[in-house]
C-alpha cells in the first residue's frame, strides 16, 4: 500500500517530520542500512533495534518526571550508539559516537549550536556510569541506558564478568536508584555484585 500523508500523525512516513522524529528515523536507518554482517556485529541488529528504541522511550520518561525538554532527552538516548550502529564495534563507542552524532545533527541545520554541544556531551560521556555528573541530561541518557540494559535475563551477570567489582557497585546502585524514582518494584539481583544469575547457563553458553 502506497503511504498516504496522515497530518496528525507520521509514524515516522514523509518528509514533514519533526527534528525529533528525523532523529529517531536516522538512527533506525543507519541500523537497518548498516552493511555490516550480522556475525561481525558485537550486539547484532535485533538488539541495536530494541536499545535504541527503548531507551529513547526510557529517556522520554524520565524527562518527563524530572522536568526536561522531552525531545532534547529523546534526541540524545536515540543515537547514543550511532557508532556501534554504523560499524558493529563497540570500542570506545560513547565518544566515537558523540562526534558522529553531532556530524548527522549539523547536517539537519535544525539545531542551535548549544543544543548540539549538549546532545553531543550525553552522548560522549553515556559510558561513564560510575560517574555522577552535575548535568541533568548526561546522568538522564545514563540512567535510561543502563535501565534498558538491566531489564533483560543475564545483564547482571555480564556487568560481574566485565567490570571491575567498584565500577559494578557504582552500576548497579544508579539501576536501583532509577527503579526506585519510577517505582518499579525491588530487584534483589542489583543488590549482589557476586553472580546470580550462572543457573542460567549464560557463561556455560558462551554468550560473555
Amino acid at each position: 500500500m502506497p503511504y498516504i500523508y496522515n497530518p496528525l500523525y507520521s509514524h515516522f512516513q514523509g518528509d514533514k517530520l519533526t527534528r525529533t522524529e528525523l532523529m529517531e528515523r536516522t538512527t533506525i536507518d543507519t541500523i537497518l542500512k548498516s552493511k555490516v554482517r550480522e556475525e561481525k556485529r558485537s550486539w547484532g541488529k535485533t538488539f541495536e533495534l530494541k536499545h535504541a528504541s527503548a531507551v529513547t522511550q526510557i529517556g522520554r520518561i524520565l524527562a518527563q518526571k524530572r522536568g526536561l525538554d522531552s525531545d532534547l532527552a529523546a534526541i540524545m538516548c536515540t543515537m547514543h550508539d550511532i557508532y556501534v550502529f554504523t560499524t558493529g564495534r563497540t570500542t570506545d563507542h560513547a565518544h566515537k559516537s558523540a562526534t558522529i552524532a553531532e556530524k548527522l545533527l549539523h547536517r539537519t541545520k535544525r539545531f542551535t549550536e548549544a543544543e548540539i554541544k549538549l546532545i553531543r556531551g550525553a552522548i560522549y560521556n553515556h559510558s561513564d556510569k560510575h560517574i555522577v555528573s552535575k548535568n541533568p541530561y548526561y546522568e538522564l541518557v545514563k540512567d535510561a541506558d543502563v535501565l534498558d540494559c538491566g531489564l533483560y535475563d543475564g545483564v547482571h551477570d555480564a556487568y560481574v564478568y566485565e567490570k571491575p567489582r567498584e565500577i559494578c557497585k557504582k552500576y548497579f546502585k544508579r539501576i536501583k536508584d532509577v527503579r526506585r524514582e519510577l517505582r518499579m518494584p525491588k530487584d534483589s539481583r542489583w543488590d549482589s555484585v557476586e553472580y546470580v544469575e550462572q543457573g542460567k547457563g549464560y557463561l556455560a553458553k558462551g554468550r560473555y
